[in-house]
């Protein structure tokens, strides 16, 4: 009962913060910058730890993880050059490089999660940025909360009702050697739940659209189709964590935050679906 407590406080002081940050976009680059950091200095000290003979640079990692998420932020609106991005270049190069003098048992073990880091995890929270800010018709960048925050909300909701439809309905494993415990019942109960909302989520957006153009509005089916993208590779998200830490054999990946594990269990999810969502957005301005 206590730790169910602590969990529930946990999960809605983590929702509220999220929630919060992307009424200003400063506060949404502010904390996102801090749950790279975070996940990458998670990512690479489990790497450490649990993977014999890998030594990854753990603080070069979450610092060039950092500033590229600063620098999507800076140039997505149009705060900075893209020569933000050299300093990032120049970082890898060096983590690349580095390997031939220090004399590490498994260079390219090294070399293979010191990337992953940056394509796992600082890669998809950037893509926060590209969904955060949209050009208009006058030329100028627009920041608009709806669309990141809304997939946020598409993984919350597909993770209560696969989790609900799951415990009551749930008899076929959908991935039982990765995740004994997900089902089919639950993952589909999980997608029409993100349905629902993704159609509240458009009538709002209709209701309190003035200038499309700005707004980066879409279309109730545009929605419902971004709500199932979501669903999908929140999933996948999930399950590619899960095998993750089977491989290397912990149950949780941290416990920064009480009751809900380490930063990776609390984003799994995310890192699969925001890369998704931008490759759909996009889609969607080429038909």
């Amino acid at each position: 009962m206590r730790n169910l407590i602590i969990r529930a406080i946990t999960g809605v002081i983590f929702v509220a913060a999220i929630v919060t940050s992307f009424l200003r976009p400063e506060a949404m680059g502010l904390l996102f910058a801090i749950v790279t950091g975070l996940t990458i200095w998670e990512f690479c000290g489990l790497v450490n730890e649990h993977i014999e003979g890998t030594t990854v640079n753990r603080i070069i990692c979450t610092v060039a993880g950092v500033w590229f998420f600063l620098s999507m932020f800076g140039f997505c609106c149009e705060i900075v050059p893209s020569a933000v991005f050299i300093a990032y270049l120049f970082t890898i190069i060096y983590l690349f490089v580095s390997e031939l003098y220090l004399k590490h048992e498994n260079p390219i073990n090294n070399w293979a999660y010191t990337m992953l880091s940056q394509m796992y995890i600082a890669l998809p929270f950037s893509m926060i940025n590209v969904l955060a800010f949209n050009g208009s018709a006058d030329g100028n960048i627009h920041y608009n909360m709806l669309l990141p925050l809304s997939v946020f909300i598409f993984l919350w909701v597909s993770d209560t009702g696969a989790y609900c439809c799951g415990s009551l309905l749930g008899k076929h494993k959908l991935f039982p050697r990765v995740s004994p415990g997900k089902s089919w019942e639950g993952s589909i109960g999980g997608g029409i739940f993100v349905i629902i909302a993704a159609i509240i989520i458009g009538k709002y957006d209709q209701s309190t659209a003035i200038a499309p153009a700005t707004t980066g509005l879409l279309s109730l089916w545009q929605w419902i189709g971004l709500g199932i993208v979501v669903c999908i590779f929140g999933t996948w998200g999930d399950l590619v964590e899960s095998l993750f830490k089977r491989t290397i054999g912990i149950k949780d990946s941290g416990n920064i935050l009480p009751g809900h594990g380490g930063m990776l269990d609390r984003f799994d999810s995310s890192l699969m679906a925001f890369p998704a969502a931008v490759v759909y957005i996009y889609c969607l301005t080429l038909v």
